[in-house]
């Protein structure tokens, strides 16, 4: 056994591995005699060498905790080890020699799209090769590296690893480049590739695993407003089968949908009532996949004022009639200000819920066609109409079902409508009715509609051909500025970052494979991205900033519009040279408006705007904040806007057990990691508020709560969010806290 353990620690690699690691931490940290003792109570009769080095890495995982995170990187180093091992050895066995041989080989196998060696030299193929660092490999935590190497890299159909992280990174970084003049296209494939392996930004899940590929579809976020006619709905359920079964997320509007009990061609109580199709939607979801690796995921809205909104509600709890449920949708509703006026003033009044349907036969109008101001006449004026039939219950119930379903569920999620559609800076082109699947979406929508179905021959075949309208049907793109890895204090260095980040983002628009045509229509109407945010809490604690404190909201502000302007800076240069999106005409980039509502003052500020006037936007939506929770454990930070869940933790997988260390976790840092649930809510819903007024869509927002909180307590937080002027909320996630003690408060 000892004569197989040195003969292990004397091979090549596993020297230079360990050498490495002894030059590059410090005794203090790096104690080889106590990994080797670990390794050594895993050694048994008869192991092989690699079943050796699965018990290096083990041993290195297992001496992470949080008096020793910097294991983690240690781990991570034995781990890239082991891989690089065995790409190393497949590509010796098919003969491949260097970066453009195992393009082409990809290629041929199609594993990797052609458009990659059709676009680009082998001159240029070369010159990308020699840009990859692989020092930057050392960056990765063990999780962030074990997540990469089995879901992002290019396996064989054997499940053979092909591919190693900095040659996932350039081949992103040539995609993303792809479209750009040839005279500068491989400076942006430097910058991109610089962004994305330095850690600095991180795409969208669906960027990072499709770009490169055959099959290309890059967005996350798609969003479909769901019309009142049976062929409609079944057109919108297809959309979002399409969209899953190429791995995007979906939010569907139903407030236009009738009510249960509405009439059907003057039939009265013929319609089932949205219930029934969010039911269709549901089974949807878990039949068609993403991908064969989850089920599909869609978040369903409906308004406050509809009046199936009591069985909406009740989708996903536990108890009541089972085929009234939806477990596998994610429900949301739609508020006006009015609602939560009024149960800010007094829960005992009367909530009116009325049809959709019913308001557009004796008004002739769509109640939620409006917002703000006139939106609150017409419904007050529906009230009023004793032609419309109305559901009336005490505010007080509506708002307990709310929170029952928050506290059990963690859903409804939240969108406030009158304050999403008075920030919109398109508003002259439409109105935003709901949210994406993760609540950081706000951008104008549209219903399809099938304008004439015509019969005619066409090489002796009788085609049916159906005219619909594109309508407005919502697709993003998203990537995350790593806040906690980038000097978010210089001025330089995020215009630098964001301007590449808004570029690639803005590249994604045209090389994107659409799963639906309607997307593709709206996606170049608007040309939207969504720049947003990781490591919010590992850039506090790496400042010095508590969560509570009103340093934490002073220091967000300025970071926030910091980024802002320079989003909106790279977007002018963009229209500059490639031109403006279709509707800038009219917006409130163009007139102006959108930095007077923000108060955007000072020099540079009104020098931007004139900018942006004369040259216009390349980008009708900039800025979205997403959860980042798989991303974010790829760049080694926090997931997104959210505080740590806990300083330390082991997350068990199927095959392994993985460390969770909070970033830059030492002494000094370690008392500003104060954990979720522990925090005060209210400084979270404030931070948000103070970050909201430099985003122009919106933001994922989880709110944490434990046992403790009580209904009204919870209530107060959708009020203060609202008043903060907040455009939604994503989870309510409950804890209790019976047994648990604040580490971050002991002494």
């Amino acid at each position: 056994m000892v004569k197989y353990r040195k003969a292990f620690l004397e091979k090549t690699e596993i020297q230079e591995c360990l050498e490495k690691i002894r030059r590059d931490f410090p005794e203090e940290v790096y104690s080889e005699e106590r990994l080797l003792e670990r390794f050594d109570s895993f050694l048994k009769p008869g192991i092989d060498e690699g079943e050796m080095l699965e018990a290096l890495i083990k041993a290195a995982v297992e001496l992470t905790d949080k008096e020793a995170p910097k294991w983690e990187f240690i781990a991570a180093r034995l781990l890239y080890c082991q891989f690089d091992g065995l790409v190393k050895k497949n590509m010796r066995e098919r003969g491949i020699q260097d970066f453009c041989g195992k393009i082409r080989y990809l290629t041929e196998k199609g594993l990797y799209g052609s458009y990659i060696l059709e676009g680009y030299s082998e001159e240029e193929l070369a010159e990308a090769a020699s840009f990859m660092e692989e020092s930057r490999n050392e960056l990765f935590t063990y999780s962030g590296l074990d997540l990469l190497l089995g879901r992002y890299v290019i396996h064989g159909y054997g499940g053979e690893a092909l591919e190693t992280p900095q040659e996932m990174y350039l081949g992103i970084a040539l995609h993303l480049a792809l479209k750009e003049k040839k005279e500068g296209r491989m400076a942006w494939v430097r910058r991109f590739y610089d962004m994305l392996s330095k850690m600095e930004v991180t795409m969208a899940t669906p960027t990072l695993s499709n770009a490169r590929k055959p099959f290309h579809q890059l967005s996350s976020c798609f969003i479909d407003t769901v019309p009142d006619s049976l062929e409609g709905i079944y057109r919108s359920i297809d959309n979002f089968a399409m969209v899953s079964k190429f791995g995007g997320g979906m939010g569907l509007y139903f407030g236009k949908v009738r009510a249960a009990g509405s009439s059907i061609r003057g039939f009265a109580g013929a319609a089932g009532g949205v219930i029934r199709w969010i039911r269709l939607v549901n089974d949807t979801a878990v039949a068609v996949d993403q991908l064969g690796m989850r089920q599909g995921a869609v978040a369903v809205y409906l308004d406050a004022w509809h009046r199936d909104l009591p069985e909406f509600l009740q989708l996903r709890t536990n108890n009541g009639d089972d085929r009234m449920k939806a477990h596998d949708v994610f429900p949301a509703v739609c508020y006006p200000d009015l609602f939560w006026k009024m149960a800010k003033e007094d829960l005992n009044q009367e909530w009116h819920m009325m049809c959709p349907h019913e308001i557009l036969t004796v008004k002739g109008y769509c109640l939620e066609d409006y917002y703000g101001e006139e939106w609150e006449k017409r419904y007050l004026d529906c009230v009023q109409d004793e032609r419309i039939s109305k559901r009336s219950i005490v505010l007080k119930d509506i708002v307990r079902l709310i929170l029952k379903s928050a506290v059990e569920t963690g859903t409804p999620f939240t969108f406030n409508r009158d304050t999403v559609n008075r920030m919109n800076p398109n508003s002259h082109k439409g109105i935003i009715y709901c949210s994406n699947l993760c609540t950081e979406i706000a951008q104008n929508m549209a219903p399809m509609e099938t304008k004439q179905v015509e019969i005619r021959e066409e090489g002796g075949d009788t085609v049916v051909v159906t005219s619909v309208t594109a309508g407005d049907f919502v697709v993003c793109n998203l990537a995350s500025l790593c806040l906690g890895n980038i000097p978010v204090q210089d001025d330089a260095a995020v215009m630098e970052i964001v301007e590449s980040a808004v570029r690639a983002l803005d590249n994604v628009i045209d090389l994107n494979f659409y799963p639906v045509p309607y997307a593709g229509i709206t996606n170049q109407r608007y040309r939207s991205v969504g720049l947003g945010v990781s490591g919010y809490h590992h850039m506090l604690a790496k400042n010095g900033i508590h969560w509570e404190a009103e340093e934490h909201l002073e220091f967000a502000d300025k970071v926030f519009e910091r980024i802002n302007f320079a989003a909106i800076t790279a977007s002018t240069e963009l229209a500059r040279e490639k031109g403006s999106y279709q509707y800038f005409e009219g917006s409130q980039w163009q007139t102006g408006e959108y930095f007077e509502k923000r108060n955007y003052t000072g020099e540079k500020w009104d020098q931007l705007r004139e900018k942006v006037k004369a040259q216009g936007m390349r980008n009708a939506y900039l800025m979205a904040v997403a959860p980042t929770s798989s991303t974010s454990i790829l760049a080694g930070t926090t997931a997104g806007l959210d505080p740590v869940m806990k300083k330390y933790f082991l997350e068990e997988k199927k095959h392994a057990i993985l460390p969770r260390v909070a970033p830059e976790l030492t002494p000094k840092t370690y008392w500003l990691y104060k954990e979720a649930h522990l925090l005060d809510q209210h400084w979270t819903v404030r931070a948000a508020g103070v970050r909201q007024r430099h985003i122009d869509q919106a933001q994922s927002v989880n709110l944490y709560i434990t046992n403790n909180y009580t209904m009204r307590q919870v209530l107060s937080l959708y009020i203060d969010a609202w008043e903060q002027g907040v455009k939604t909320l994503y989870y309510i996630r409950s804890k209790s806290l019976e047994v648990e003690e604040c580490e971050s408060c002991s002494a």
